[in-house]
């Protein structure tokens, strides 16, 4: 029969084994949906704005500042969860099921690349983090474009996009990093 101690290490040994998974307790899903809704908005934002130029696909990404927001704050699985629900909504509300196609490989690509180099940077410098999703996000779209086309000329768009993902990587980094400074959240877990 265990001694009232060895009942107490018990307890609090299940407790951390429990508190090592993240629960979904409702206030932490509230959270998430609010992220998704917050990132949903800015992504329908975003959108009505006109092109700042005239080369397919660059665009600032704004939303991603709610993924960065949320992998630096809840984790990867949340920030994925959340990336992954931004996606198939917009491409619901706003885009046409191709749109998908290219969201999700860019999204993939990004938030791998975010998780790594946010792992490798031990938490630290968020708009590199930033910076190299931004990268892999072209990358996957210009693999998912040159696989559905067949056409080397796409490839053109290489230079260009990797440009335009240093800059507006470091602009959504940057975001994220104010966000996070001057924004509270309160305990979800």
């Amino acid at each position: 029969m265990p001694t009232s101690n060895e009942k107490h290490v018990q307890k609090k040994s299940s407790k951390t084994e429990s508190a090592g998974r993240k629960s979904f307790s409702p206030r932490r899903l509230a959270m998430l949906a609010l992220l998704t809704a917050a990132a949903l908005m800015i992504y329908g934002l975003e959108s009505l704005l006109p092109t700042l130029l005239p080369i397919p696909g660059i665009k600032l990404g704004l939303a991603n500042v709610v993924t960065l927001v949320t992998l630096k704050r809840y984790g990867a699985r949340d920030a994925f969860m959340v990336l992954v629900a931004r996606i198939l909504l917009s491409c619901f509300f706003f885009g046409q099921l191709l749109s998908l196609v290219y969201s999700f490989c860019g999204g993939v690509f990004c938030m791998l690349a975010c998780v790594l180099v946010n792992w490798a940077l031990q938490g630290n410098f968020l708009y590199l983090t930033s910076i190299f999703g931004a990268v892999f996000h072209n990358l996957g779209q210009l693999l998912v474009a040159f696989t559905l086309t067949r056409v080397p000329g796409v490839l053109a768009y290489f230079p260009f996009l990797m440009l335009s993902a240093v800059i507006t990587g470091l602009f959504t980094g940057l975001c994220a990093h104010f966000a996070l400074k001057h924004l509270s959240f309160r305990s979800c877990a």
